[in-house]
């Protein structure tokens, strides 16, 4: 039996006592801060920690609940600070709640379906105060939270590691991809073709057919989540249509932003039928002088970075055009040299980036295995009343 179950078994083997949230804390509007001056101390809004001052607003163990916006995004703070008022703090009542049990439990509560209004969410402390809580004795709270604080603290060593693993990934990257004379550079469109692909109009969008890829989706593969405003395709018979001027997309061809965020390049995996927005995505020809992963990883380089910011700054909407795509140099070391560049790269990006290996994946495993267990042992029996 675990230390958790004798605790339960000891003292609430017949239930917790509930109680609303205003029984358990007091909740507090958060003010302005830009009088004062500038420090250490850390100053929250809804989305986090905005600026530092030289005051704090409260100095106990609290959590902060936004008011407006991100209203999932709750903070546990144990150190002194100011808070906003877009964001509330509680000042809790320690005699009856650990303050980062409240937090773990107000964490999985959803508060944002608690949201009534129309058009930015927003809670009030009226609604607040009515959510219900458990409070079983604090010896159960204490080693609840002691567990908790082991599940995050394994996710968080993670996220750290992965981090230095991106940082380390971004060195070896910009030092195997700068070159200078020694190395010939030629323009990309005088090594392969680019093209851009013919209009597709909104109304010849379907549910279901041959993927449509505008900008948002390349963008939202790369940083490896779903892309909000949902999937588009066209027909089989305009694709073939619409192919057969513009040209069909191959596998390892580069697909390149042109619109949007600007310069963020996709290896196509295969040759499945897909077609792309018209000047929102570009397409550079898989060429067997030019190994597609050396330019993949060419294109995410802090030396292309500065090249496409010094062709594009001068617009108030940034676009990487096909004319300069075609007119962007890049380096052009030996074939074998390309290919193990290109290999040594794409085992980092897949340790940092790949959701189903790589840290990436083990971090998605512990998160889950936080949440069950979390989920769990926040539930509680009602205690009945005498």
């Amino acid at each position: 039996m675990s230390k958790l179950d004798e605790l339960i078994n000891k003292l609430c083997p017949n239930g917790v006592e509930y109680k609303t949230l205003g029984e358990v804390a007091i909740i507090k509007n958060g003010k302005d801060y830009k009088h004062l001056k500038d420090g250490d101390i850390p100053v929250y809004g809804s989305g986090g920690i905005m600026t530092y001052v030289d005051t704090a607003v409260y100095s106990k163990p609290t959590v902060l609940i936004p008011r407006k916006g991100s209203l999932n995004n709750l903070f546990y703070v144990d150190v002194p600070f100011w808070n906003v008022d877009t964001i509330f703090y509680t000042e809790i009542n320690i005699k009856v709640v650990v303050p980062k049990f409240l937090y773990y439990f107000l964490a999985k509560s959803h508060l944002e379906d608690l949201n009534k209004a129309g058009g930015v969410p927003s809670l009030t402390q009226s609604i607040l105060n009515k959510v219900i809580i458990p409070v079983p004795p604090l010896p159960v709270q204490e080693e609840i939270v002691r567990i908790l604080d082991t599940f995050t603290s394994l996710t968080a060593e993670l996220t750290a590691e992965l981090t230095a693993r991106r940082k380390q990934y971004e060195y070896y990257r910009d030092s195997l991809l700068t070159f200078g004379d020694d190395v010939e550079w030629k323009t990309i469109g005088s090594i392969t073709n680019v093209f851009s692909a013919k209009r597709v109009y909104r109304e010849q969008w379907q549910k279901e057919g041959i993927p449509f890829w505008r900008s948002s989706d390349l963008i939202s593969y790369f940083n490896g989540v779903e892309n909000t405003r949902g999937k588009a395709y066209i027909s089989q018979d305009l694709y073939e249509a619409l192919s057969s001027i513009s040209g069909k997309i191959q596998k390892d061809d580069i697909l390149i932003t042109g619109g949007g965020t600007i310069g963020i390049p996709y290896i196509v995996p295969n040759n499945e039928p897909l077609y792309v927005k018209d000047g929102d995505l570009l397409c550079i020809q898989h060429n067997e002088s030019l190994d597609s992963k050396f330019l993949y990883h060419y294109f995410l380089s802090n030396q292309f970075k500065k090249y496409l910011s010094e062709i594009t700054h001068d617009a108030t909407i940034a676009h990487y055009t096909i004319i300069q795509i075609r007119n962007t140099p890049v380096p052009i070391p030996s074939m074998d040299k390309q290919k193990k560049i290109g290999t040594v790269l794409d085992r980092f990006e897949s340790l940092c980036n790949d959701i189903t290996s790589g840290l990436p994946a083990e971090i998605e495993v512990r998160q889950k295995q936080y949440e069950y267990y979390r989920d769990k042992l926040l539930s509680f029996k009602r205690k009945e009343a005498v």
